[in-house]
């Protein structure tokens, strides 16, 4: 398998530009190797992750506390502060006067009452932080390298990352000094549609929006700083829109709008134009109990069956014989098809994965077909 190391790549900024699979692999790995090592959280500089808004910096977060947790069997509780709505003193608590009142205590808020437990890791994860004003990111150079804010010091259980939109993005964002810069170690979180569509699968993104972007991948991401639109789509976006897909029984007009208002009306009339297609396809139980024949050749189509495809074999993956007739239908798909749901079949989880891969018949596809496939696993 390619070391990710090797697609790293910089940027004019100097800062090294990952995806957010990419961010969640080098940071959870290294504070896996830090905790189940004993080696103190604080060698490790804090961490300060770029991005346009909606691009997937907290929901990288949660996804590190989770492999933190798989790694090392501790559990990991984050602390989300937004730093936009907190003043200076907010951050290091409120004076009141001793028991004899000659010298003024600081207590400690009640976001930094972490737990020092050796069983737990705490993540505080200081949001927004480029939307501050200078005087709180000021506030916050003792947080990023001395785990420190006036006289209360954070559990030495205890990461430390921050994130923010970049100038560029025309946001809400202050310029970061360079004395609380010069304390972080800077990662810039670009979107890929392969990456996302990976994390998408597992994490119960509705087969339609997984779909539709196979089929239009361009749209996963239409942030632009130059235009002033006030709906349009991002990662975080349509994950709303599969929320709403999953969630609310609307109507298909009131649909129509939740899915506008988060994605823009041009980009939810030709969503809702592509998911017509669902109609067109056949039962899913008749794939999976070996009973369809029928062959599509139609682009649309086929991103849609394989999206439900997929769906389906997550809810019956225990059903290795339907898996794998499920695997004979693929077969009758034109070929670059037939691997996209190969693909997406060994995303959904290591089982699934060994699966097809021993099976004969896609494994023999495989070894005919995409050859170089199985070296790039090594």
């Amino acid at each position: 398998m390619t070391n990710y190391m090797d697609e790293l790549s910089l940027k004019e900024s100097e800062l090294p530009s990952v995806y957010i699979n990419e961010l969640v692999q080098y940071l959870s790995d290294m504070y896996s190797q830090l905790i189940n090592n004993n080696v103190p959280l604080s060698t490790f500089p804090s961490v300060m992750l770029w991005g346009q808004p909606g691009v997937g910096k907290s929901q990288a977060i949660k996804q590190i506390a989770n492999r933190i947790t798989e790694s090392t069997k501790k559990r990991v509780v984050v602390t989300d502060v937004r730093l936009l709505l907190f003043n200076p003193i907010d951050l290091r608590g409120i004076p009141v006067a001793d028991k004899e009142k000659n010298n003024a205590i600081w207590l400690k808020p009640y976001i930094f009452q972490m737990s020092d437990d050796k069983d737990v890791i705490n993540i505080l994860f200081l949001d927004e932080i480029t939307a501050a004003p200078q005087s709180v990111q000021a506030a916050a150079y003792q947080i990023t390298l001395d785990r420190t804010i006036g006289e209360h010091k954070l559990p030495p259980n205890t990461i430390v990352i921050s994130a923010g939109n970049r100038m560029s993005d025309k946001s809400v964002a202050n310029k970061m000094p360079k004395a609380l810069a010069n304390r972080l170690l800077h990662f810039e979180i670009e979107s890929d549609f392969d990456n996302w569509k990976s994390w998408a699968i597992q994490n119960n993104i509705n087969k339609k929006v997984i779909g539709f972007l196979s089929f239009k991948p361009e749209l996963l991401n239409c942030f632009d700083p130059k235009k002033d639109l006030t709906a349009f789509p991002t990662p975080r976006t349509w994950e709303m829109v599969s929320n709403v897909l999953n969630y609310c029984n609307s109507t298909e007009e009131s649909t129509l709008a939740f899915i506008s208002g988060l994605i823009g009306s041009g980009t939810a009339l030709e969503f809702r134009s592509w998911v017509n297609i669902y109609n067109e396809l056949p039962k899913m139980e008749d794939i999976f109990a070996g009973n369809e024949t029928r062959e599509f050749k139609n682009a649309s189509i086929l991103y849609a069956l394989t999206s439900s495809m997929v769906e389906y074999a997550k809810k019956t993956k225990t059903d290795l014989k339907g898996i794998e007739n499920s695997l004979n239908y693929a077969l009758t798909f034109p070929k670059d098809y037939t691997m996209l749901l190969f693909e997406e079949y060994m995303m959904i989880d290591n089982k699934i994965e060994e699966f097809v891969l021993n099976n004969p018949t896609s494994r023999r596809w495989i070894l005919d077909n995409a050859p170089d496939y199985f070296e790039l696993q090594k």
